[in-house]
């Protein structure tokens, strides 16, 4: 099945995933997934993730282990929100001085820049501007 907007779709299963409790969640994987995978990852709303080659499929596949806080009965997913910015229809784009703050600094900007797949954080410090592809909260 051909998907027109595969960041999107990562996006709409770890949110469905997180939103119902499983515990992980798997997809098609590319260097972009892989590489939002490891900031998210990196800064904590993930526990871990793997891309596994299986045979007889022409393409690798992603998983996630969502994270969560509390105990059995209360727990509550480290993913609060995630929103997609710039669509496949609508690129949305940033200069170096105005990269978005998500809720004040509380969640995460993802940003594809020249640099790499980086966080809004480490655009500001490191100068650059790019191409926003989500927030996470």
């Amino acid at each position: 099945m051909s998907v027109s907007d595969p960041i999107g779709d990562m996006l709409t299963r770890v949110r469905n995933s997180a939103m119902v409790g499983h515990s992980t969640v798997s997809m098609p994987s590319s260097r972009i997934k892989v590489a939002i995978a490891n900031i998210l990852k990196d800064e904590g709303y993930i526990q871990d993730f793997e891309v596994a080659q299986e045979e007889g499929r022409p393409q690798a596949t992603l998983r996630l282990w969502l994270k969560y806080v509390g105990d059995r009965r209360h727990r509550v997913s480290a993913i609060t929100g995630v929103k997609r910015i710039s669509k496949p229809g609508c690129r949305v784009y940033t200069q170096k001085g105005e990269v978005p703050w998500v809720l004040s600094g509380m969640g995460i900007a993802i940003l594809s820049t020249p640099k790499g797949v980086i966080t809004g954080q480490q655009a500001r410090r490191l100068g650059v501007g790019g191409e926003v592809l989500c927030h996470v909260w």
